[in-house]
């Protein structure tokens, strides 16, 4: 009995680090100042995959983000409702990552039910330009909205927005950027209410592909929504001088599609 105790305890603890080390690899980088997006330079989107071996999926992955959502391989399928939605007012903290700014959001954030999983909202952060293109079309920025199940997959929801009105939700923040934008050191937020980012929308597309920034993991269920929010170019500057470093874009090129099934789908209720 206590061999058999023993070889059960083993078992368990070296289940629990197998899925703990495959988080630690499949997770975002925290740190991104061990890459850029300088298209010239050694450490530019081109060779993400050859600077560490965890991220070779950057390079030889054939189910990488982002793309361009292209309206003559998207298939249109229409249901009632496809995504359900519990995001509840939280703490937050903003953290400049070298490239970008991360809103982390804490554990009461909420989820998102999506094929019958939950998905965990953990964090959000941009981009400048888009990432995603529609039809060819790129954008002045992109939101990212990272959710995880509970057993480490990865939802995105992305959100692009062109240059007019100014957008609410980083209106609430301006302050909290101008503060950071001389520091490296994380900014304490008060209460976040994730009903500010009003992202109404009936249309959007669902493909399978990647984190876009190393490790560059795969099998990412992203969810583009179709509405084109607003931005001004002075919320988008703020993004971008918040963040510490001389790049003037923060976005990886698109990545080929080969023979990946792009959806257009269209329901009553989103959000």
């Amino acid at each position: 009995m206590e061999k058999l105790s023993f070889h059960v305890c083993f078992c368990s603890i070296f289940c629990a680090f197998l899925l703990v080390s495959r988080l630690a690899i499949s997770q975002e980088v925290e740190d991104e100042t061990e890459f850029d997006y300088n298209e010239e330079g050694e450490k530019g989107p081109t060779h993400w995959g050859d600077l560490k071996p965890e991220w070779h999926s950057c390079k030889t992955g054939e189910m990488q983000s982002p793309i361009d959502l292209l309206h003559e391989r998207v298939r249109i399928v229409s249901l009632f409702t496809d995504i359900d939605f519990d995001y509840k007012p939280t703490n937050a903290t903003l953290k400049n990552r070298g490239h970008d700014i991360m809103l982390k959001l804490g554990h009461g954030a909420g989820y998102m039910v999506m094929n019958r999983t939950r998905y965990f909202l953990q964090q959000i952060h941009w981009h400048s330009p888009s990432e995603h293109t529609i039809n060819g079309k790129r954008f002045a920025l992109e939101a990212h909205l990272v959710h995880q199940s509970q057993n480490g997959n990865y939802a995105v929801i992305g959100v692009v927005y062109k240059i007019g009105r100014p957008d609410s939700f980083l209106s609430k923040m301006k302050e909290n950027l101008e503060e950071i934008s001389n520091t490296h050191e994380e900014k304490a937020l008060d209460v976040i209410d994730l009903s500010l980012l009003e992202m109404q929308s009936s249309l959007y597309y669902r493909y399978i592909g990647s984190l876009t920034t190393p490790p560059c993991s795969q099998n990412v269920l992203w969810t583009i929504v179709r509405k084109v929010r607003t931005v001004t170019v002075e919320q988008i500057k703020l993004l971008r001088v918040a963040a510490h470093d001389d790049s003037n874009t923060n976005a990886r090129p698109l990545q080929p599609i080969n023979d990946r099934k792009i959806q257009l789908r269209i329901q009553s209720t989103i959000f």
